[in-house]
């Protein structure tokens, strides 16, 4: 028996590929198939079973292509429909696998389709359960993501929640293994470990959904506090999820096209965007005026998700050499198939052109501690953090304006002001001074290495009294 827990820190998702006597079953696949394909060839297994454990709101899952390349069957919870052939698993339904055996346990809560799937070794004994995003390690999946008008409330799902956790998972052996759908990064829960997996009898002592005494009144309070709206791109990569999507093969072979300077201007001016991925250190120095960072280096895909709105969306990618075609795959796994391709060599192409860059000013946390000590009162300071973190400990007259509500609330800034911005790290401020600037907001100062570089500064900066934001997203 082969147990692999394939992550894509990413996206913080975790598919499975498990294998038994030349048969193989992929749990969660993401969009691009190849690993899992390139996995059973070297095992000379073949894919009979593919598992999802839901209707994945938070990327577009591979299921269709996989089971086209390897006529396998893809399986769903009770109640599950699209477009394409699957088939609904019942409660307590046995998949035989070579010499172990997959039972699927029906878990709604996260969302009414939902399954975790428990393996049993040859001797019939519980060994594991992928639980995917039922039970987290740490968390539960948030039960605001399946609400339908007029039918279900995110307490409804809550609640059916609670008796998925009680009746179904926690009766399991202590012993056996949880293997989740996410970690921590992902917007699908709110207080996940950076683990990966751990024993049920562990989780229920540290767990806080899974307190032995907690009535499904106080489930439902803590699981639901805190809860912020979800992605913008979570009902749309949803609803892919219950279609038949582009291939991949065909939707990279479309972004990995090389542009000149001329096919982009044609491009802008058809409504096309530039999206630079490259690490916001070099967009910071030099960059093509109105272009829009988001550096692979970060959660990528999950900031495309949140912030551009329109999956059909025509992008232009600058990229470090020879990684346009991985921006192209991680678009794609969030729904984005409409790249258009690449500017090669791209800033030098620009001015080559004839054309002016633009830059971000930055400074370093020493030298904003000295503005900010003589200036306190009469600067203003933007922390772009999550609501969460700035909740948390943030710095005395900072104004929080989390990047995941940049759209909505940019109207906050004056246009005539100057502003230094910071987040956690230095990433998702660059991401904020690119969306602002193309609001016609220029008087921006990046600090260098945000909140986490302002704390290593010795004086200067007066910083609010810590809290522990476990509620929240």
């Amino acid at each position: 028996m082969k147990i692999e827990q394939i992550f894509t820190s990413c996206l913080a998702e975790m598919a499975y590929y498990i294998e038994s006597k030349g048969e193989a079953a992929v749990i969660d696949p993401l969009r691009d198939i190849e690993p899992y394909l390139m996995r059973a060839e070297a095992d000379n297994a073949k894919i009979k079973y593919i598992f999802l454990t839901h209707f994945h709101a938070d990327f577009v899952s591979g299921h269709v292509d996989l089971a086209k390349r390897t006529g396998a069957k893809i399986i769903y919870g009770p109640g599950a429909t699209a477009e394409f052939d699957l088939y609904n698993a019942k409660h307590e339904e046995v998949f035989p696998l070579g010499e172990i055996e997959l039972v699927t346990l029906h878990t709604p809560g996260h969302t009414m389709e939902s399954i975790s799937i428990l393996l049993k070794d040859k001797n019939g004994k519980p060994h594991c359960l992928f639980s995917g995003d039922a039970l987290f390690i740490g968390d539960v999946g948030r039960p605001d993501l399946a609400i339908k008008q007029g039918e279900l409330t995110e307490e409804d799902l809550a609640r059916h929640l609670y008796r998925s956790l009680r009746n179904v998972i926690m009766p399991l052996p202590d012993d056996v293994i949880v293997y989740p759908n996410h970690g921590a990064g992902s917007a699908c829960g709110k207080n996940m470990s950076k683990e990966t997996y751990d024993t049920l009898g562990h989780q229920k002592e540290v767990n806080y959904a899974l307190r032995a005494d907690m009535t499904e009144d106080e489930f439902v309070k803590e699981v639901l506090t805190g809860l912020v709206r979800p992605p913008q791109y979570f009902p749309k990569n949803a609803k892919m999820n219950k279609g038949i999507n582009d291939d991949i093969e065909e939707i990279i072979k479309r972004g990995t096209k090389k542009l000149s300077i001329d096919n982009v201007k044609l491009l802008l001016d058809e409504g096309a965007i530039i999206l630079d991925t490259r690490h916001q250190n070099e967009f910071v120095v030099e960059h093509i005026p109105g272009s829009l960072f988001i550096g692979l280096t970060g959660n990528f895909a999950p900031w495309v998700g949140a912030l551009i709105e329109d999956l059909n969306q025509k992008i232009i990618l600058i990229t470090d050499i020879g990684r346009e075609e991985e921006a192209v795959k991680r678009l794609s796994r969030v729904g984005y198939d409409n790249t258009v391709g690449y500017i090669p060599n791209a800033i030098e192409a620009w001015k080559e052109a004839g054309n002016e860059t633009a830059s971000i000013e930055r400074i370093t946390p020493e030298e904003f501690a000295t503005i900010y000590k003589n200036n306190k009162d009469n600067i203003n300071v933007l922390d772009v953090r999550k609501e969460s973190e700035h909740y948390s400990e943030h710095l005395i007259e900072a104004k929080n304006v989390p990047l995941d509500f940049i759209h909505e609330r940019i109207s906050e800034l004056d246009k005539d002001k100057t502003y230094y911005v910071h987040c956690a790290g230095g990433y998702r401020s660059v991401i904020f001074e690119s969306i602002a600037k193309q609001y016609g907001i220029h008087n921006l100062i990046d600090i260098e290495g945000g909140f986490n570089a302002m704390k290593k500064v010795n004086s200067g900066l007066f910083f609010s009294e810590y809290k522990c934001p476990t509620t929240m997203l």
